[in-house]
């Protein structure tokens, strides 16, 4: 059976193209048929020159069903616009870093042919990112219905003028204020947006959905992380007439009058992403945002785990000792407080413990 592999590239950058050849070549020299875009296949062409590799069209040779692979040369808005193209295929992407931190790719410029050689042994492997789902309504009626893998951001569309907004968890509101914006993403784009808003950093094995809030004028705006299971909403209010714009991945736009109401939960389609390195998430956290781990000494290296530690238990106090059983014989009498009068009166009122009884003349 033929295989194939799609290439995308972004073919307004010499690099991006170059790259892009050096790949077509070695899948040919493999026996893996490279697969281009018209568009694509002709500014490479055109810029580099022909080149006498087999390839075929997408679109004209061949469709997305006959599509192992697609291998995306660029950085994250290459990547996210190749999801957009082959979400509903149920295709694996595997990027090659070309942009400057580029979180979805898999390797970077440096590896490429080694990335190229990996795909061709079948050494990767695919996992699944969760996308979400964006709805707009206006007036209770749905007038947007689009997706997202990274994040949907409000943010606000005048420069000069806040928008209000009060946002929403599962059909109970929790707070209104002027910001602006707010970013809903999910754990793949805690390093995005959200990341760059002061949102906290989500693994992407975590299933979670995260609300962030842009410059809120507010005491509680703080960041929000809920279950994959949660709805989140915000809504634009009235009260200052300023509207509002959302942006999906950053690729798509709509405009939000007043009253519009966004609403975000987790889509049923995920997006599929390739793997070739099988390192921990946190370690490609460093390596991306080169942050500093100098004077790490790591695990200890101990074959066995040591028994657990034993520390002293402190007890609470005891209580004190109770007589056994109900008390017999006569109760032990308990004397009259007496208040004596002061040096205006002469009389003196007793008064018992028990309950005085009121004397009788």
């Amino acid at each position: 059976m033929t295989r194939r592999v799609l290439i995308l590239a972004h073919t307004g950058r010499e690099e991006s193209m170059i790259a892009a050849l050096e790949a077509c070549v070695q899948l040919h020299a493999n026996d893996v048929v490279p697969v281009m875009y018209a568009d694509e296949l002709a500014d490479m062409t055109g810029y580099l020159g022909v080149s006498d590799v087999s390839m075929e069209i997408l679109d004209r040779d061949v469709t997305l069903a006959d599509i192992e692979l697609v291998m995306v040369l660029g950085g994250d808005g290459t990547i996210l616009r190749a999801a957009e193209l082959v979400r509903d295929h149920d295709l694996p992407l595997l990027g090659v870093n070309l942009g400057h931190v580029g979180f979805l790719a898999e390797s970077e410029r440096a590896d490429l042919l080694q990335t190229v050689d990996w795909v061709v042994q079948r050494e990767y492997s695919v996992e699944e990112r969760m996308t979400l789902d964006v709805k707009v309504r206006v007036n209770g009626r749905v007038v947007t219905h689009t997706w997202a893998l990274n994040e949907v951001a409000l943010e606000k569309g005048n420069r000069e003028r806040m928008i209000e907004v009060v946002t929403e968890v599962d059909g109970r509101p929790l707070s209104s204020f002027g910001c602006d914006g707010v970013v809903m993403a999910t754990p793949t784009g805690s390093t995005a947006y959200a990341f760059s808003a002061g949102g906290p950093v989500v693994w992407p094995e975590v299933e979670a959905l995260l609300m962030v809030p842009i410059s809120a004028h507010a005491l509680f705006a703080k960041p929000l992380v809920v279950a994959p299971t949660s709805t989140l909403a915000v809504e634009v209010l009235t009260r200052n007439g300023a509207y509002g714009v959302i942006w999906c991945d950053g690729r798509r736009t709509v405009d939000l009058l007043p009253g519009s109401r966004i609403e975000v939960t987790r889509s049923d389609k995920p997006v599929r992403l390739a793997r070739t390195q099988q390192s921990p998430f946190s370690e490609r956290l460093v390596r991306k945002f080169e942050l500093p781990v100098q004077g790490w000494r790591g695990p200890s290296g101990e074959e066995a785990a040591p028994p657990t530690t034993q520390l002293p238990v402190i007890h609470p106090p005891m209580a004190k000792s109770q007589p056994e059983g109900p008390h017999t014989g006569p109760l032990p009498l308990v004397p009259d407080l007496t208040v004596t009068g002061t040096a205006e009166t002469d009389h003196t009122m007793p008064h018992s413990l028990e309950g005085a009884r009121p004397h009788h003349d």
